[in-house]
């Protein structure tokens, strides 16, 4: 596998993996071009997938995406695995895949990767409280709860946040060689 990105500045453009994804992936898996989203360890590829026949009722619909999606993953998996190993040549990262229909949507292959961070006591106190609540198993899986809840509530702001940086990218990519 290629180098790891250190910084945000190593990080590839969504836009030019989604490009790369929508040459390389058979025309006929997905509904339009996949959701590609890239961090410094990993890309996420989701694609839209045609809804199934299903029942009126919100379970039955419900029951026959899941089994939709399912199929996929079973029947694409040596080829998605062959495409992952090309991109994770390519551009030095995990790719992880996962699929939606109507209102479900579910990540195969998601990588959980260790982050090292240093709390207070406040901050940590926080995290036991949520572990002696039941709400989570550690202070870990708090921390990754915690930040979930945070992007939930504050998506538009991160939205835009990210939108900030890309434009920064483009800015650097402009300006002399250096």
């Amino acid at each position: 596998m290629g180098p790891r990105a250190t910084s945000d500045r190593d990080v590839p453009s969504a836009e030019g993996l989604a490009g790369w994804f929508a040459g390389r992936l058979p025309d006929e898996w997905f509904d339009g071009p996949p959701e590609v989203v890239v961090d410094r360890e990993e890309v996420l590829v989701v694609g839209t997938l045609a809804a199934p026949p299903a029942p009126d009722d919100e379970a039955g619909r419900a029951e026959a995406e899941a089994g939709r999606i399912t199929r996929f993953r079973e029947q694409t998996r040596e080829e998605r695995m062959r495409i992952a190993r090309e991109a994770e040549r390519r551009y030095g990262r995990r790719v992880a895949w996962g699929a939606q229909v109507g209102g479900t949507r579910q990540v195969f292959t998601s990588l959980a990767v260790p982050v090292m961070t240093r709390l207070r006591q406040p901050e940590r106190q926080v995290l036991d409280t949520l572990v002696d609540s039941g709400v989570a198993r550690s202070r870990s899986e708090a921390l990754a709860w915690c930040v979930r809840l945070v992007g939930r509530n504050t998506d538009a702001w991160l939205s835009e946040l990210r939108a900030a940086l890309e434009s920064v990218e483009q800015v650097r990519r402009s300006g002399p060689a250096g």
